[in-house]
């Protein structure tokens, strides 16, 4: 599967304005692997108090970008459809770079491993081809 709108992914996890943090999915590799893209924008809210003078997006925001497009992955799996995954835990997790507004997030997400109702997942933020964040992902999906 490959490319899924906004609306499309609305259909797949309940996040709304102005918590979904991921704008398009580029690419799903079967129930392996996912890439979503998140434009940044001066229009966020959250650059209104982070920092004003000088805007960044917040590290957590970016680690949640991460786990929406898991979420995704997740929820695309023909057992999981439906149902909502939930974060359980967030393991080394690592800010190599600020974000700022006019940047293109592309976030990727692996899934590392399935049993029953937890995912676990590597994730990677990437901008211009250069890594800004990574973490360990866990999902509980109820």
């Amino acid at each position: 599967m490959s490319l899924l709108t906004i609306q499309e992914i609305k259909e797949i996890i309940p996040h709304r304005y102005p918590m979904l943090l991921i704008d398009r999915v580029e690419e799903i590799d079967g129930q392996e692997k996912i890439i979503a893209k998140k434009n940044v924008t001066i229009n966020e809210p959250f650059f209104q108090g982070h920092f004003p003078h000088e805007p960044v997006m917040p590290g957590v925001l970016i680690i949640e970008s991460m786990a929406q497009a898991g979420a995704v992955l997740l929820l695309s799996m023909d057992q999981f459809k439906g149902k909502t995954a939930y974060f359980a835990s967030i393991d080394k997790a690592k800010f190599r770079q600020k974000v700022t507004p006019g940047d293109t997030l592309i976030l990727e997400v692996e899934l590392t491993k399935l049993k029953e109702n937890i995912g676990v997942g590597k994730g990677i933020a990437r901008v211009d081809g250069k890594k800004v964040a990574e973490a360990e992902l866990t999902f509980a999906i109820n």
